[in-house]
């Protein structure tokens, strides 16, 4: 790890022989828009609003859980009947900044909206939820345009570092708003640690969810500072000299092509298929990775929350581990390696329980004293399932930098925006079957543990499908 994080640095720094030159205020740029738009996926989609959505607005986890997944299915379902148009014609008409901002423009004010998300006396839950799925949409469209600059941003060859940093960044800032929260809101009152404030700060209410409306915000603050420099900085395309109006014609036209003429970019098309598979696994193992972790382990809110906060922590690990594997083995290896890592920690986390380590192994809490005298996970299962999770975050992180590396190097570079368009298809033409799949499995089998398998087969298929791929290959 020494010598590749020796390697990573010599990327980013301006070495000292002048052949690797470092990182330019485009490519930072474009890191830091990247880095400050996905903290609203964990704020919002994961561990805060969309519980509170779940719990308190719809006041049934069932129901609630349905409703979450009927507006996560809606906006897949969108996106992915646009995400590929918008790249191709976006690709005919040149700059994507313009685009951006109005994306911005929706963004923003539709993250602050859901302070008003209250039970009683705020916007309806119609209205958050169509809140909800506009910001669904929207971020969709804004990762296939930002993506689409990644090559145009960096210096050449740099696409790994800056897909690996990007991500890398989302997590860090991810962790800092999570700890923020947990030390500012969750534990004062609850606990009398030093440094914990004695009351949450700026005269929050809990019994108001005021903590957990907040997260809108604060997503809103950081995306919208994050801009800044993006806007400033980072190299857009230029203009090509068409209309609007001739871009979507000629977009629609592309698209056709494209489509059309998967055949000619075969591998292109064998790992967009080989993704949508392990694609959907990875993110109904997000989705629902927290709730199988309290189901399991009978987590509290506190243990939850410390709980992503770890998991985002070593998030920004994949971030770094993905250029490294990139440029050791290539990213369709690389790819694979990460799969490969996610899916044996995942069946390792099957066999996990209170009572039970790693499927044969009886555990009695009774009969063994805590690991350690703090407030939560406390025993060797706990510590066990918390560590195989943390390598899932690595792999999953990783996984997400290594794919869009690798279809850089696969994807024809005059049609760079129309395959990220694609990829952004690949990526939700089919997020509704991840989480259907879990949903059968689990009425069916009336257990956590098997609502997961399928899962796993997802991850295997689309594993064995990246075999069938050439390309990707490790540069000279």
């Amino acid at each position: 790890m020494g010598q590749g994080m020796s390697e990573f640095t010599g990327v980013v720094s301006e070495s000292s022989a002048g052949d690797k030159p470092g990182l330019s205020r485009s490519a930072l740029s474009w890191i830091l828009h990247q880095g400050s738009r996905d903290p609203y996926v964990i704020l919002i989609t994961i561990y805060i609003f969309a519980p509170y959505f779940s719990r308190v607005l719809i006041g049934d986890p069932v129901k609630g859980q349905a409703a979450v997944a009927d507006i996560a299915t809606t906006f897949g379902l969108i996106t992915a009947l646009t995400a590929p148009f918008l790249g191709a014609s976006i690709e005919q008409y040149g700059p994507r900044k313009p685009f951006l901002a109005g994306i911005l423009a929706i963004m923003l004010p539709a993250l602050l909206a859901l302070w008003w998300a209250m039970p009683t006396g705020g916007l309806p839950v119609a209205m958050v939820a169509l809140a909800l799925t506009i910001l669904g949409v929207t971020y969709n469209w804004g990762d296939v345009l930002n993506n689409s600059l990644l090559s145009r941003a960096s210096g050449p060859g740099q696409e790994p570092v800056l897909s690996g940093l990007g991500y890398a960044l989302a997590n860090f800032l991810s962790v800092l708003l999570l700890i923020f929260m947990l030390w500012g809101f969750v534990l004062p009152g609850a606990v009398t640690w030093p440094g914990v404030p004695p009351v949450p700060l700026f005269g929050m209410s809990a019994e108001h969810h005021e903590p957990s409306r907040l997260a809108g915000p604060l997503a809103a603050l950081v995306m919208g500072l994050g801009a800044i420099p993006f806007f400033l900085w980072t190299r857009d395309a230029p203009r090509t000299g068409l209309s609007m109006l001739a871009s979507l014609r000629q977009g629609f036209r592309l698209l056709a092509d494209t489509f059309g003429n998967l055949k000619g970019h075969r591998d292109v098309a064998t790992f967009l298929g080989a993704r949508m598979l392990y694609c959907d696994g990875m993110t109904a193992l997000l989705v629902f990775g927290g709730l199988f972790a309290a189901g399991l382990m009978k987590w509290g809110e506190l243990e939850m929350l410390a709980y992503g906060i770890s998991l985002s922590i070593f998030g920004v690990l994949g971030g770094f581990l993905a250029p490294w594997l990139d440029r050791k083995v290539g990213p369709r290896r690389a790819v694979q390696i990460e799969i490969f890592g996610a899916l044996t920690m995942l069946i390792a986390t099957l066999g996990m329980g209170r009572d039970r380590i790693l499927f044969f192994w009886h555990y009695d809490p009774a009969a063994h004293p805590p690991v350690w005298d703090g407030p939560l996970f406390r025993t060797a299962p706990e510590l066990i399932y918390l560590a195989m999770g943390l390598l899932i975050a690595v792999f999953v992180t990783a996984q997400y930098a290594s794919s869009r590396t690798l279809l850089v190097r696969l994807a024809p570079p005059d049609r760079m925006a129309a395959f990220f368009g694609l990829f952004a298809l690949s990526g939700t033409a089919t997020v509704w079957l991840g989480s259907l799949l879990v949903a059968t499995a689990t009425k069916i089998f009336q257990s956590q543990v098997a609502g997961f398998l399928p899962i796993v087969a997802l991850l295997l298929i689309g594993l064995a499908g990246l075999f069938f791929v050439k390309g990707g290959e490790k540069e000279a």
